[in-house]
C-alpha cells in the first residue's frame, strides 16, 4: 500500500490547513489523548519555529474532530526550551485554545523512558518522552529547512530530536553531545523514529530555508502545506521541495531514498521504502507540481 502526503498550495496559512486535515481526516482522534512535537529548537521566527497560525489552526482543527486532551511537548536545542516558548507565543496560545504545555528539560527521571543501545548507533541508548510513548495519538507538525550542522535537513524525521532527553535529571551524560559528534548524527536520528508512532504529520512548507539552517538560511517562498501519516514519505517530499528550489550539494546528490536519514529511517520499518511507494495527492493544482513529482523519483 502507498503512503499518501497531501499537498496544498496555500494563499492563506489557516485556510489551508483546515482544508488539508478535512481531506486528511481526523476521524481516528475522537476521543483520543494528543502527544503534540512542534518545532522550537530556537525562538527565531518561522521558518526556523513552528509559525503561530500554524500551531493555532492545527489545534483547532484537532479540537474540531473532537479529540481528548492535548500535550504539547518540547525540547530546544539553541536557547533555554521555556523563554523560547514564551518568545514564540506558545504559552498564551495554549491559554486561549486550552491545551497543556510541556517543558521537557524540566521533567523528572521517571517522566522519561529508557530505549536500550542494541542495534543502534547511539553509545548508550537514548531516553524518550514519555508524553509521546503513553499518548494514543502522536501529531508533528515540522518545518522545511536544510541543516548545517550534521543533519543535512530538519523536517519531520530530525524533528524528533527534540523529544529525547539531552540529559536525564540527576545524570551527567550529555546525549546531543553524541549526537552532534558522531559521523553517524543521520543514522542515529532516523533511529530515535523507530520508538514512537505518528498519526499525523503536518509540515508547513510556505517558505523554507534551502541552505544553511536550521535557526537561518536563504528563504524560498513554495507557498505549501502538506500532511501524511509516514514520516519517511513526508520527508521524502520535502527534500524533493528543497531540490526543486535548489538546495545544498548534500541534499541534491543521488536519489532522495539514499540520503541517510530517509534510507535508515526506511531500513527500520519507519516508513515506505522508495518514492514509488509514495502517493503524492495535490488538493489543488499549481506551478511546479510535475517538477516536484519529478524530483521524488529522480536520482
Amino acid at each position: 500500500m502507498k503512503s499518501k502526503v497531501f499537498i496544498i498550495k496555500a494563499e492563506e496559512r489557516s485556510a489551508g490547513i483546515r482544508d488539508l486535515l478535512d481531506r486528511f481526516g481526523l476521524g481516528g482522534f475522537r476521543g483520543r489523548t494528543v502527544a503534540l512535537k512542534a518545532n522550537y529548537n530556537s525562538s527565531d521566527p518561522f521558518p526556523a519555529s513552528t509559525h503561530i497560525e500554524t500551531l493555532g489552526a492545527l489545534i483547532r482543527g484537532l479540537k474540531e474532530a473532537g479529540s481528548g486532551s492535548i500535550t504539547l511537548a518540547e525540547r530546544s536545542g539553541m536557547g533555554r526550551t521555556r523563554t523560547v516558548l514564551e518568545q514564540r507565543g506558545v504559552f498564551d496560545l495554549a491559554k486561549r485554545l486550552g491545551f497543556g504545555v510541556v517543558v521537557l528539560d524540566e521533567e523528572p527521571p521517571e517522566r522519561w523512558e529508557k530505549v536500550e543501545k542494541g542495534e543502534t548507533h547511539w553509545m548508550k541508548g537514548f531516553y524518550i518522552s514519555k508524553v509521546f510513548t503513553a499518548a494514543e495519538r502522536v501529531v508533528q507538525t515540522c518545518c522545511l529547512k536544510a541543516h548545517r550542522f550534521g543533519g543535512h535537513f530538519t523536517m519531520s524525521l530530525k524533528n524528533s530530536v527534540g523529544l529525547i532527553a539531552k540529559r536525564v535529571p540527576g545524570g551527567l551524560y550529555n546525549y546531543m553531545w553524541e549526537l552532534h559528534a558522531s559521523p553517524y548524527q543521520r543514522l542515529k536520528i532516523a533511529e530515535i523514529n523507530k520508538f514512537y508512532r505518528t498519526d499525523l504529520i503536518l509540515m508547513d512548507a510556505m517558505k523554507a530555508f534551502v541552505d544553511m539552517g536550521p535557526e537561518q538560511g536563504n528563504t524560498v517562498k513554495p507557498g505549501l502545506l502538506l500532511a501524511g501519516s509516514d514520516r519517511v514519505a513526508v520527508d521524502a517530499v520535502g527534500a524533493a521541495i528543497l531540490r526543486s528550489y535548489g538546495t545544498t550539494k548534500e541534499i541534491s546528490h543521488g536519489r532522495i531514498f539514499d540520503l541517510e536519514q530517509i534510507r535508515r529511517a526506511a531500513e527500520l520499518g519507519v516508513g515506505v521504502g522508495s518514492a514509488s511507494e509514495v502517493e503524492l495527492v495535490p488538493l489543488n493544482e499549481f506551478e511546479g507540481l510535475s517538477s516536484l513529482e519529478e524530483a521524488l523519483e529522480a536520482g
